[in-house]
């Protein structure tokens, strides 16, 4: 067997490895799912299209929390994210009111809109949440939890979990770009 077989078959090895590494470690993103224990969810904001209407993955977030909070009346929500150049309004905004329109009191929504990113999500929000809290509770789509998992870990939090569904229109971009994305965010933490 030449050398360029060998190479090949090395680098489909390894992205067979990769590929099914990431897999499982998004898949475990989605334990423990929360069970009201935490007073505090944080949301994580995601696309918001024109006229300040949420993407489907970010309704699929909101009625994820919208459930949860109705489930759990003691519990807080953190909603997080900013405003992008190419959105109406930030994206905390538009998910106080969508879950308000959804029932939730607003006393029980806190605004955090600075965040551009994963990573200023949790490290914003945490402002928000008493020193003496050490569990909190994750809602976004299940793709994206093993890395918000990870994040706020690196910030001192035990973490559970409310998985909202990925929209399976980009199901496959988002879980491609995202494998990618819990690489990058270890080795960030790392640093």
């Amino acid at each position: 067997m030449g050398w360029k077989k060998i190479t090949l078959l090395s680098c489909i090895a390894s992205g067979v490895i990769f590929w099914l590494g990431t897999d499982y470690i998004m898949n475990k993103g989605t334990k423990p799912k929360a069970d009201g224990k935490s007073n505090y969810a944080i949301v994580l904001g995601a696309k918001v299209n024109p006229g300040a209407v949420p993407s489907k993955s970010l309704k699929n977030r909101l009625d994820a929390a919208a459930e949860y909070a109705k489930q759990y009346p003691h519990v807080q929500l953190i909603l997080s994210g900013g405003q992008g150049d190419d959105e109406d309004e930030a994206e905390a905004i538009v998910m106080r009111d969508y879950l308000i329109e959804q029932g939730i009191e607003e006393h029980r929504l806190i605004v955090e809109k600075k965040s551009t990113s994963t990573y200023e999500n949790i490290k914003f929000s945490s402002q928000f949440i008493p020193l003496n809290q050490e569990k909190i509770t994750l809602i976004t789509n299940d793709f994206h939890l093993a890395r918000a998992q990870m994040i706020a870990k690196h910030f001192g939090f035990n973490v559970d979990v409310v998985a909202a569904p990925t929209p399976k229109t980009i199901e496959f971009t988002a879980r491609a770009r995202e494998r990618a994305g819990l690489i990058l965010q270890k080795v960030k933490l790392w640093r």
